[in-house]
């Protein structure tokens, strides 16, 4: 995991929520962790870590992630044993 990639894990678990994070670099984070982002239809992917999957759709046409989205990925991150 790159500097980048870790302040994007801080910001993640930032209080309050973050509403500034682009959802390109959550994904760039989920790669840099050793997982996966794997496209679907539309603007849909899948976020594979720790054998965690985690369905979310990429934002448009702003390109940072919904507050929502950043909690939702926070809580799940979470669940798989991510820490900051």
């Amino acid at each position: 995991m790159n500097s980048k990639q870790s302040k994007t894990l801080k910001s993640l678990f930032a209080k309050p929520v973050a509403s500034n994070i682009k959802f390109s670099d959550i994904e760039a984070l989920i790669i840099g962790l050793g997982g996966e982002v794997r496209e679907g239809d539309g603007s849909r992917v899948a976020l594979l870590l720790h054998g965690g999957v985690k369905h979310a759709h990429r934002p448009h046409p702003s390109k940072e992630a919904k507050q929502y989205q950043i909690k939702e990925i926070q809580e799940w991150l979470t669940a798989i044993g991510v820490k900051v």
